[in-house]
């Protein structure tokens, strides 16, 4: 489905409605305060995620014990 230009004016004309001419500048700036401090906190904080541990070193099998008769 695409979204043609009536749609989004549709979109537009609701919104406004909804949120009134006046409180839509001051939502959108608050969305990209929100933005902002995403990126500005993605890019400081270090990974969180923990480094896998390493692998146990393969040995390999030994062949199966024979006693001599």
């Amino acid at each position: 489905m695409e979204l043609s230009p009536m749609h989004l004016l549709l979109i537009l004309i609701i919104v406004v409605i909804l949120f009134g001419g006046k409180r839509i500048p001051e939502l959108m700036r608050g969305l990209g305060t929100g933005i902002k401090e995403f990126k500005a906190g993605m890019r400081d904080e270090p990974s969180t995620t923990p480094a896998p541990p390493p692998a146990p070193p393969v040995t390999p099998p030994t062949p199966p014990y024979e006693e001599k008769k």
